[in-house]
């Protein structure tokens, strides 16, 4: 699979825009604060699997999953203790 980079826009599978890549760590995309959804979600990182990855097109990350689902996906990921 092409590599996911900075600046990336990350696309659910419903073309609804989730976000910007700030960078990928530990196996999860990681997006821009400011660019990090809206509401309570607004002004602090997220986090996208990479295993949710369909598919990078230039300059975009396209998503497997709606974006919807992406998003309540990271958050029951991140709000685990591990």
């Amino acid at each position: 699979m092409k590599s996911v980079k900075e600046h990336m826009q990350v696309i659910g599978a419903d073309g609804v825009h989730i976000g910007t890549v700030d960078r990928v760590e530990n196996g999860r995309i990681k997006l821009t604060k400011a660019d990090s959804g809206e509401g309570r979600h607004k002004g602090h990182h997220h986090f996208i699997d990479l295993g949710l990855v369909a598919d990078v097109e230039g300059q975009n990350v396209r998503l497997s999953a709606n974006a919807a689902v992406a998003v309540t996906l990271e958050e029951e990921q991140s709000g685990k203790s591990t």
